[in-house]
């Protein structure tokens, strides 16, 4: 704010502003959706998606569907689709209520192949009107579901490298050479008979086929011995791999 040379000019400019701000009031839903990821066989047709409106207001929510996709260096690329069909695709939820959506594949099973979309739903507050005075914010919440419709020869084929970044990290490159989505989840460096060097907890790690992602694996400051060490990496479902290595000093 430019301060006028009137002091008493410049604090009633800022007494307005306050009262402005005291009469803003930001409004945003409360929603869950279940399940949060979507499993469907190549051949099961429907399935259902529960959206719950926890909130104490009504709630208009909208939902869009995009083929999921990841580009080379890993990140998401979303393309919308009609492979899929969400039965409604807006509804308005009243507070506490539920309500089931069908959400209905049309794309024919690709043998082998696992396909990947994702279900964004989005509260839409605009379309509800507030009655309360004073200057409305309104905040949307959205939701990003993944869903994989997977027949069930494919399987995720997942091989990793190691190198050295610096003295106190190690970026593991994995690269998925399979037909169906691998997630690490959980990523451990240790030394050849078992001692644990670091290990991190990996959020949001899809590799979807055909994709290569890098993670960096940092310690909290201590150097990682070089020589020969042992990557461990546990996927969603719990199971575990081990990958050999050799650091430079």
């Amino acid at each position: 704010m430019t301060r006028n040379k009137r002091t008493g000019t410049s604090s009633l400019c800022i007494a307005a502003a306050l009262a402005l701000l005291a009469s803003v009031s930001a409004h945003a839903g409360s929603f869950s959706v279940s399940p949060v990821r979507i499993y469907m066989e190549a051949r099961e047709r429907a399935t259902g998606v529960t959206i719950v409106n926890e909130g104490d207001t009504d709630l208009v929510m909208q939902a869009e569907l995009f083929e999921w996709k990841q580009r080379p260096d890993g990140s998401d690329q979303l393309v919308p689709t009609q492979d899929l069909v969400l039965a409604p695709p807006i509804l308005k939820l009243a507070k506490g209520s539920r309500q089931v959506v069908r959400l209905a594949n049309l794309r024919p099973p690709v043998p082998g192949e696992q396909l990947t979309y994702r279900l964004v739903v989005r509260e839409v507050p605009e379309a509800l009107a507030r009655t309360e005075p004073g200057v409305q914010v309104q905040v949307a919440l959205a939701f990003s579901l993944p869903i994989f419709i997977t027949p069930p020869d494919a399987r995720r084929a997942m091989t990793c490298t190691t190198v050295r970044v610096n003295p106190t990290a190690i970026r593991a490159t994995c690269e998925n050479r399979g037909r169906a989505y691998a997630q690490p989840t959980n990523m451990t460096l240790t030394t050849p008979g078992g001692n644990t060097l670091v290990s991190i907890e990996i959020k949001g790690g899809y590799i979807l086929p055909g994709v290569t992602r890098s993670f960096d694996v940092a310690s909290d400051g201590t150097r990682i011995p070089g020589g020969p060490v042992r990557l461990q990496v546990t996927q969603d479902d719990g199971s575990k791999q081990v990958f050999d290595a050799q650091l430079a000093e």
